[in-house]
């Protein structure tokens, strides 16, 4: 198979953590609000912010901290189980006339408090290595994110 054939050939669905091809499919149920569906039948409602409903901007700060959260919660929670655990996502919306809207000032802030006792000072003693390998190579959307990955759209 040939290199652009591997590219246009997406492989099975899959789930998980482990590689393979994701996607997610849009309905438009009125002006500016959306179903994603995912392949394993979840369901969100998306919008414009004219309503309650997360923006795709708010879903792509929700991908970035909820990616590292599971991360972190994977590698403390084997030492003590979190008595706390909020992750922020935030960054600025930005306009230009080079670079158009984007986002930037990106970050991701971990609260996380652990019960008293050897099991929870191991867990503490492992959340800044666990938030380091979140960010350096386990997050996927952030990892994305930070290397610049480019975006084909065409049309269908």
């Amino acid at each position: 198979m040939t290199d652009q054939a591997a590219r246009t050939t997406p492989e099975p669905e899959t789930g998980g953590t482990g590689p393979g091809h994701r996607s997610v499919t849009l309905n438009r149920t009125s002006h500016g609000e959306f179903d994603v569906t995912n392949a394993r039948g979840g369901t969100i409602h998306i919008g414009s912010g004219e309503t309650d409903d997360f923006t795709p901007v708010e879903l792509l700060l929700t991908a970035i901290a909820g990616c590292s959260a599971v991360d972190v919660d994977f590698i403390t929670s084997k030492r003590a189980e979190p008595v706390e655990f909020t992750v922020t996502g935030a960054g600025e919306k930005a306009k230009d006339a080079v670079k158009g809207n984007h986002m930037q000032d990106l970050e991701v802030t971990f609260r996380l408090r652990f019960p008293e006792g050897p099991e929870g000072d191991r867990a503490r003693e492992m959340l800044p290595r666990a938030i380091a390998q979140s960010h350096d190579r386990l997050c996927t959307v952030s990892r994305t994110v930070q290397l610049g990955t480019p975006i084909t759209m065409r049309e269908d």
